[in-house]
């Protein structure tokens, strides 16, 4: 689990936890003795699928720990094998039709699978194998899945780490507003063209409106050098292993900006198309940055952040002659996940489009 936000597996500080492992606790003359529960040793059989589902061996767990319901599958091929076969544990073989295993984890395999051999290898069917069934992790309540922790648990964690950062959002937006200071949260996937296009507006804004930048990556400060060499202040801001900028780390970085009334501030987000939709920061609106070299795919795959974006801006339409992508299915794509979402084509580095979006600007 991310510390930050919970998407990956750590200890959150203050929670309950349980001990599963035998150990005494020595407090002033009396100890305490936790007994060690039977072991339970999941085995995640990669390779080894069989329309999507996975083979989980249980092994010192009670016979009530195991799963309820043993799976069978019926996959059929022929073998024609000119040499014997010996194997690490027992199971039978049945060639010239449905070929059967009996394994001593107590459940039955009725399939066939493929082997690399010297000898002749007859298939009935050569697509069977092409088509299984995909996993999908994200349909609990919670959208995610984290091995040893239940959805009410990680509901309750995200519910905890939103709710703290929301306050300080909502602090945040006080300061901004009685600044009058507009505030926008660039994001995108790494290597869009951010912070060539943050480059490229502060430059067309240098005389016109004061401009400040917060720059987030989890190591280095070479973005806010770019920035820098703009004329423009910037403050780096890096997450170590932190997926994307919250709440605190805005507030920090803006006491170390001078924000002139009625400027504005632009906060390059981490690289990431996954936690940042989650994560308010204060901001005006959230700006998706998408290039052509991404594929349009990408609202669709990615929908929290675009459904959160109220601007999306296709960059890099300069390569366009030389990359497969759609403009229109792309746009259409984003549509599909917020049909409010607008819409902007520009390339930052040839100059094409940017007035669309310093107009855009304008308008807020």
């Amino acid at each position: 689990m991310c510390t930050v936000c919970g998407c990956g597996e750590a200890r959150v500080a203050d929670a309950d936890h349980h001990h599963d492992d035998h150990h005494d606790h020595g407090h002033d003359g009396h100890t305490h003795q936790h007994a060690q529960p039977a072991q339970v040793v999941i085995h995640h059989h990669h390779y080894y699928y069989h329309q999507g589902d996975v083979h989980h061996h249980y092994h010192g767990a009670a016979a009530s720990e195991a799963p309820a319901a043993q799976s069978a599958h019926a996959h059929h091929h022929e073998h024609e094998h000119d040499h014997p076969h010996s194997h690490a544990h027992a199971h039978q073989h049945d060639h010239g039709g449905a070929q059967r295993h009996e394994h001593a984890h107590g459940h039955t395999h009725d399939h066939a699978h493929s082997h690399e051999h010297d000898h002749p290898h007859h298939h009935q069917d050569q697509t069977q194998h092409r088509f299984v069934r995909n996993l999908h992790y994200g349909k609990g309540a919670a959208g995610v899945s984290v091995p040893g922790m239940s959805q009410r648990k990680l509901i309750a964690i995200e519910r905890d780490v939103l709710d703290k950062n929301n306050q300080l959002a909502a602090h945040n937006r006080e300061h901004f507003t009685a600044a009058r200071q507009l505030v926008l949260n660039l994001v995108s996937s790494p290597g869009s063209g951010k912070t060539t296009l943050l480059c490229e507006t502060l430059r067309r804004l240098k005389d016109q409106r004061p401009c400040a930048v917060i720059e987030g990556d989890q190591q280095t400060s070479s973005d806010a050098e770019r920035i820098r060499a703009t004329g423009v202040a910037a403050v780096q801001v890096n997450t170590g292993k932190g997926c994307h900028l919250d709440a605190q780390m805005v507030h920090d970085a803006c006491h170390r900006l001078e924000l002139a009334e009625g400027g504005v501030l632009f906060i390059e987000n981490v690289g990431n198309l996954v936690c940042p939709a989650g994560f308010d920061l204060g901001e005006r609106a959230k700006v998706a940055v998408l290039s052509v070299t991404e594929g349009e795919e990408k609202p669709l795959k990615y929908p929290d952040m675009f459904a959160a974006a109220e601007l999306m801006i296709i960059n890099k339409t300069d390569l366009l002659p030389h990359v497969s992508f759609d403009v229109a299915r792309c746009i259409e794509n984003a549509r599909r996940v917020n049909p409010d979402i607008q819409v902007i084509q520009l390339s930052a580095s040839t100059g094409e489009g940017m007035e669309a979006w310093l107009g855009w600007l304008a308008a807020l």
